[in-house]
């Protein structure tokens, strides 16, 4: 499978309970933390509830 590399730009302050949960279950902690994912449908989901957090590139 494809990888992406998925990093947060911006705070989760403020956001409800559940954006914090998936930006967690992302991987990601601090502003600026990236990770490599498997591009599955599963973390495209994921992705696309805190698009606007993060930053997404294709690795």
């Amino acid at each position: 499978m494809a990888k992406i590399k998925v990093t947060l730009v911006k705070s989760t302050i403020g956001q409800v309970d559940a954006v914090k949960g998936t930006i967690s279950a992302l991987g990601l902690k601090k502003i600026r933390s990236s990770k490599e994912l498997e591009d599955t449908p599963a973390v495209q989901g994921m992705i696309a509830k805190v698009k606007h957090l993060v930053k997404v590139e294709n690795v």
